[in-house]
């Protein structure tokens, strides 16, 4: 599903995302026994991404450009597009994205619709949703052969879907290659700067958090 409106499709500046710091963030519920053994619960079936883009602030500039896009989010109220500066593929960062990166499904002769998603192991039970894929960056194919965009598919850029014109046929795997961003909001109502000390190097704390679609 679509996330909800308070969302705005605007990408924060990629210069800074690409030097901010962070990653996935996992909680796991870990329980000593008495025996000396342990018991351990995933409490999230899925990572969520956390950031600090103050990592990135090189002057005045970049600081205006953060706060500015700050105020035109208002805060926490409205999501964007962060870009991880690692996982921002449907294949490694060295690499082009090839219709064939990822297995989204097979078809049944009659489902059109498909989700955009992103496995990381053989073993990995449920896949990452991809819910901002890059306009222009989608390739599809259809039992290993490329798909047309437009005549042959759609993308929903702002929910992660394809849809085809017609059905895939039962049986055919569906596969996509990608670019994608985050959907993020600042997890801050409130950003404190010193002038005098970032001029010394002491940087401004500009944390960033992962939206779930």
């Amino acid at each position: 599903m679509p996330l909800i409106a308070s969302f705005h499709e605007v990408v924060f500046p990629l210069r800074l995302a690409f030097g901010s710091s962070g990653g996935p963030v996992r909680r796991t519920e870990v329980v000593a026994l008495a025996s000396g053994h342990e018991q351990r619960n995933a409490r999230w079936s899925q990572s969520r991404r956390r950031f600090d883009a103050g990592q990135a602030m090189r002057g005045l500039d970049d600081l205006y450009e953060t706060l500015a896009f700050f105020e035109a989010r208002k805060g926490r109220l409205f999501g964007f597009r962060f870009r991880d500066p690692l996982d921002w593929k449907s294949c490694p960062p060295g690499l082009d994205p090839a219709p064939a990166d990822q297995p989204l499904g097979e078809g049944d002769g009659a489902t059109t619709g498909f989700d955009l998603v992103k496995s990381y192991g053989a073993d990995e039970i449920l896949p990452r949703r991809i819910a901002k894929p890059v306009v222009g960056s989608v390739r599809v194919a259809v039992a290993g052969v490329e798909q047309t965009p437009g005549s042959d598919f759609t993308v929903d850029h702002a929910a992660g879907t394809i849809t085809f014109m017609a059905a895939p046929v039962a049986g055919a795997p569906v596969t996509a290659g990608f670019a994608f961003d985050l959907p993020v909001r600042f997890d801050t109502d409130e950003i404190v700067v010193n002038l005098a000390a970032f001029a010394a190097g002491d940087i401004p704390s500009v944390p960033v958090l992962e939206i779930l679609p």
